[in-house]
């Protein structure tokens, strides 16, 4: 009774303490959770000049629009230095900013950049902050004003491993803001976009729509498309130097089609209500907001432009819409599948496909735009060569009105702006598909353990088939989750996601990393089922590795310290009380919270496997020396991770161990047996503290362990000698028994 009134006790401070803490999220968010501005000068104790700008010796002021500043050599003029998130969208993986600053020579090269500031996971947690800064120097040389003026933003790029998404905004960000730089700043006689004012206004006349067939519509230019053979690709690749995925065709006859890809506006009127028939035109009309705009795409051929890699909530990585310095990037939210067009004599198409663009895009739909279309190839088991082609879109005139602008006559239409590169997202790794065999070996592995769980009866009846499969599964966890595919989930991991309930949620920013993403899905679900056990017991890297070594210990006779349940039920809240403190930390300053998240070894141990300076090193074997003498001692009274997955553990809606009566009293031996001592002296237990590890379960089966089923045992045994007993013939004495009788 004592323990069960300890444990309310301590629900009820927890319960207090996250109130403070929601208390402490809601007065921090004023403070920062709307910064949405950032200036090179809140960095500038994270990098010298020369760094950014060799040989510059001092740094002007921040000016201009971008903003940028002047980096001098003596009195002259040696280059430009920038931030790339105060001139354009730079929110990565974390749904926050990575901030990084930019050097560039007033002849549009790059000279330097360096990441000053970041809140992304996979480099907190997973990927060291060297392999980034090895990327970021790979772009020093990079010719941003001869990209400009070849009109396109192409460049190598190498993916680091694990951190696609973060690398993707960094080269995105990079590119795009040194454009406007460069333009700013009148490099190589470059005009700002504005300096080219226009003499009228275009807009899309707002008239009642016409029907009009197919035909009419490409032969207008209402619909256009792009048709491409499966010869044309390989010639595509062929004069780009990528003779490797030249000759992996995806069809031996050159002539067979490979795309034939259609593209309309759906924001002029009449061409989206003959295409989309009567009843899709008004539910467009319903769905679409003031400001935004529509597409229709459609495609037929080998290739598809939504390609295998997309998924639900996920991104269409083989094409982007791009006009001018504004691209746009679909993802599965904006889009709506179609069956067909409805306009009379339309083609059948495998794809038809209606995409909204977001108001906030800066898309004109009465302007000229194009499809990016990107086409890619294996070169190698998991690497691929792409190649892009372009579809071009202008409204017909009809269906356009254009106002003229008075103008003050010198200005007008002096100064044209010359080619411009396109700043679009670089062309996306299909990175789900790029993993595929990772997932299906992860999915694989939780509909065994999911298996495991709903079939738990069958399975704890058989405690050496219980006790080698989990002693498999944990070595899996271990080797594979945590070495192999580093999908070690972190309190990282939780207090981002809580940021960006504040900041703005974004599913992208989850989905780009897909055993991390499904590892989450995983334990949510788990959650409602059996609480935190499931993630904590069965599929924590560093919780595998720590069990692993203390079956060794055990192994050689290492003694085991049982800790007294009053210390006991003393220390496990400590694990609660970190996570709660990180957690309102991290509203107050993230970074800062990143940096007490090293309580948690898995950075160290399962990450980077020890390779890291020493004191971090100190810190985890430690950890892994005290669990060869306390059993997942690491898990028990310090993880916040596994006190931020309590809380809604507490609420989970089954309760799948069975307890006999006689648990608690007089029965202790399943207490005294549970590895973390999450069951009470009074046989009750601890949903937040159980790793269902099932060890109780095979116990509560155990007729040779188990005192009540032993007791069961007993009795069954003696009915059954009884029985056999009365069935045998009587021993013979003076005339014996009749036949009669001995059959009876």
């Amino acid at each position: 009774m004592r323990a069960k009134y300890m444990l309310g006790r301590t629900v009820v401070a927890c319960r207090l303490l996250m109130s403070l803490a929601v208390v402490l999220v809601m007065a921090t968010v004023s403070h920062q959770g709307n910064a949405a501005t950032y200036e090179l000068s809140a960095f500038q104790d994270k990098f010298t000049v020369d760094e950014i700008v060799p040989g510059a010796d001092r740094l002007g002021a921040v000016e201009g629009d971008p903003p940028s500043a002047v980096a001098y050599t003596g009195d002259e003029v040696a280059g430009y230095v920038f931030l790339n998130s105060s001139i354009v969208n730079a929110t990565g993986y974390s749904g926050k900013p990575i901030h990084v600053v930019i050097g560039m020579d007033t002849s549009g090269v790059i000279t330097g950049v360096k990441m000053v500031k970041h809140w992304e996971p996979i480099v907190l947690i997973g990927i060291p902050v060297s392999k980034i800064d090895a990327f970021n120097d790979k772009y020093v040389g990079l010719d941003i004003l001869s990209m400009i003026k070849a009109g396109t933003d192409e460049h190598e790029i190498d993916i680091v491993s694990g951190a696609t998404v973060t690398v993707m905004v960094i080269d995105d960000t990079i590119i795009r803001s040194a454009i406007k730089v460069a333009r700013a700043r009148g490099i190589g006689g470059l005009m700002p976009l504005e300096a080219a004012k226009p003499t009228e206004i275009v807009e899309i006349k707002d008239e009642p729509p016409v029907m009009t067939d197919w035909q009419t519509l490409l032969g207008d230019g209402s619909v256009r498309h792009l048709v491409l053979s499966v010869g044309d690709v390989t010639e595509a690749f062929r004069k780009d130097g990528k003779e490797t995925a030249a000759v992996r065709a995806e069809s031996n006859d050159p002539d067979e089609l490979f795309i034939d890809l259609f593209a309309a506006s759906a924001s002029v009127p009449t061409i989206a209500r003959s295409l989309l028939g009567k009843g899709e035109y008004a539910n467009l009309l319903k769905k679409i907001k003031p400001g935004e705009s529509a597409i229709l795409l459609a495609s037929t051929g080998l290739y598809s432009f939504k390609g295998s890699g997309y998924v639900r909530g996920g991104i269409f990585d083989r094409f982007q819409l791009i006009q001018g310095d504004i691209n746009v990037r679909f993802r599965d939210r904006i889009h709506k599948r179609l069956g067909a067009f409805e306009a009379e004599g339309s083609p059948k198409f495998k794809d038809v496909d209606l995409f909204y663009i977001p108001a906030d895009s800066g898309f004109d739909p009465a302007k000229p735009w194009r499809i990016q279309l990107l086409a890619g190839r294996h070169v190698g088991p998991i690497k691929k060569e792409f190649i892009t082609f372009d579809l071009h879109y202008t409204v017909p005139d009809p269906y356009l009105k254009r106002t003229p602008i008075a103008t003050s006559g010198e200005a007008a239409g002096t100064a044209q702006a010359p080619a411009r590169a396109e700043e679009g997202m670089p062309l996306w790794q299909r990175i789900w598909l790029k993993k595929i065999p990772d997932i299906a070996v992860l999915v694989l592995s939780l509909g065994v353990l999911t298996a495991i769980f709903f079939f738990q009866d069958w399975f704890v009846k058989r405690p050496k088939l219980t006790d080698y499969v989990r002693l498999g599964f944990l070595t899996f966890t271990v080797v594979w989750i945590g070495f192999y595919a580093q999908a070690q989930l972190s309190i990282v991991n939780v207090l981002t996601f809580a940021g960006s309930l504040i900041s703005g949620f974004k599913w992208d920013f989850f989905l780009m990393e897909p055993l991390i993403f499904i590892l989450w899905g995983s334990v949510a679900a788990s959650l409602l089922f059996w609480g935190r056990g499931v993630y904590c017991g069965w599929l924590c890297p560093f919780g595998a590795l720590q069990e692993l070594l203390n079956r060794i210990a055990k192994w050689a006779r290492i003694p085991q310290f049982n800790v007294p349940f009053a210390l006991h039920e003393r220390l496990w809240p400590v694990k609660y009380i970190l996570f709660l403190a990180l957690f309102g930390v991290s509203f107050y300053s993230f970074e800062l919270a990143e940096q007490l998240a090293e309580v948690e070894p898995f950075k160290t141990a399962i990450i980077l496997k020890f390779v890291r300076t020493w004191p971090y090193v100190l810190f985890a074997v430690a950890l892994l020396a005290v669990g060869l003498f306390v059993e997942r001692f690491y898990c028990r009274y310090i993880c916040p991770l596994g006190g931020a997955l309590g809380v809604p553990g507490r609420m989970s809606m089954n309760r799948w161990l069975r307890r006999h009566k006689e648990c608690g009293s007089p029965c202790h031996r399943c207490a005294k047996e549970c590895m973390v001592q999450a069951i009470h002296p009074n046989g009750e237990i601890n949903p937040n503290e159980c790793l269902q590890c099932l060890h109780c379960q095979t116990l509560y089966f155990d007729e040779h362990k188990c005192p009540p089923m032993i007791q069961k045992r007993l009795r069954r045994e003696r009915r059954l000698a009884i029985a056999s007993k009365s069935m045998s013939p009587p021993a013979r004495k003076g005339a014996g028994a009749t036949g009669q009788e001995a059959a009876t």
